[in-house]
């Protein structure tokens, strides 16, 4: 029998990151265990490294790393305890290591996930942001090493399961006519859009369908999450903007379809839960029980699809003009989002001034070329202080 793959999970605190763990506990022969990153979640951490057993754990820093050990050594674990983010890269890219999940929420997952790439692993993206950021520097290291990389997000494994293996030659060459990325349309779809200005973050983080953390919900409530996955889908599948179009499916069973110029559609579909994408991703080009139950199209009963509403959505329209304009674009996107949910979910600004801030710093500093990683950190950094400055001059 072959040992069991090593596997490092980073944000193993958040919902897909237990999942993950969910999933590889139910194949013990299959998966094991190499690392587990947290930040400053310690005592969910310490929980998860007294079940799973990693070699290494990791966090935000010194003071949350002392806590870690404290709480592991009562109960005896040998789980090493490292911090900060040069840490995080290590467990990532470590020699031992054969699958990373990269689930860190945000711009903080870009340099581990980078590191994996580079290390020739098999990395399964579920850190967007990541791939919205550094875009064409991604995919080269991606070319340059020798790592695979797996989409975790439902909508982009749905249509890597819906696309022949060859999809990095071009969509027109294997006779795509579209991509069609479907969206719940959040807990806001049917809301009367004089009301957004008047919601409130609990709110926004109670989808209608799927389980997921504040910063990931507030983004599917504004439909940027939709946006940033339209980016990430140009990127992953070789597709220009105008070949991916955003399609609301409120039931969220079918995770997304490929449109062929024969006349064919085809979709996966699933009930609306995360293990099914990793497993999937975990044991590809096999398939292993994720724990998830079979779909009940019975009991379903209808599909419905309708176009999304950019005056209700403008974040989904910006980060359509991002992708459209690329270089620099996407990340300053990406970053004036996390700077404005915050803000939101802190109850210091309306939820329809995320699309505000957002716009004001896409209009204020105007995208460049990429030619390195500190170009695209020049660009978070610099919109993340428009984005602050737009909070301290127009936050009443």
């Amino acid at each position: 029998m072959s040992q069991p793959l090593q596997v490092t999970v980073l944000g193993a605190t958040g919902s897909i990151g237990l999942s993950t763990l969910d999933v590889i506990a139910r194949h013990p022969q299959a998966y094991q265990v190499f690392a587990l990153t947290g930040f400053s979640r310690v005592a969910e951490l310490s929980q998860l490294c007294l079940q799973h057993r990693p070699q290494y754990a990791v966090v935000a820093d010194e003071q949350a790393a002392q806590q870690l050990r404290a709480s592991l050594a009562q109960s005896g674990s040998a789980t090493q305890v490292l911090s900060g983010p040069d840490s995080l890269c290590e467990v990532a890219a470590a020699s031992e290591v054969d699958v990373v999940m990269a689930a860190i929420v945000g711009a903080a997952g870009l340099k581990p996930t980078l590191a994996a790439v580079r290390a020739g692993k098999r990395v399964l993206l579920a850190n967007k942001e990541a791939l919205v950021m550094s875009g064409a520097l991604f995919m080269r290291a991606l070319k340059e090493s020798k790592a695979t990389l797996l989409p975790i997000d439902s909508e982009h494994n749905a249509i890597f399961q819906c696309l022949p293996a060859n999809y990095a030659k071009g969509l027109e060459s294997l006779g795509v006519r579209r991509i069609l990325l479907t969206a719940s349309g959040g807990p806001f779809r049917t809301l009367p859009a004089a009301d957004l200005a008047k919601v409130t973050p609990e709110q926004a983080c109670a989808h209608p369908n799927w389980a997921m953390g504040r910063k990931i919900s507030v983004d599917s409530a504004s439909m940027m999450n939709k946006g940033l996955e339209l980016i990430e889908a140009c990127w992953l599948f070789n597709a220009r903007p105008s070949q991916v179009e955003v399609v609301i499916h409120p039931q969220s069973v079918i995770h997304s379809m490929v449109d062929y110029v024969d006349g064919s559609v085809l979709a996966q579909l699933g009930n609306p839960d995360m293990r099914t994408p990793i497993a999937h991703a975990l044991a590809w080009p096999e398939r292993i029980d994720s724990g998830v139950s079979a779909l009940d199209l019975l009991r379903i009963g209808r599909l419905d699809f309708e176009a999304p509403d950019d005056a209700r959505f403008p974040c989904l329209a910006l980060a359509r003009q991002a992708a459209e304009v690329c270089g620099t674009a996407p990340a300053m996107l990406n970053a004036a989002n996390e700077v404005a949910v915050a803000a939101f979910l802190e109850r210091r600004i309306r939820f329809t001034d995320i699309a505000s801030i957002i716009d004001a710093v896409l209009t204020q500093e105007s995208a460049i070329q990429v030619h390195c990683l500190d170009d695209v950190l020049a660009a978070d950094a610099k919109a993340r202080a428009l984005a602050e400055h737009w909070l301290q001059h127009r936050t009443p």
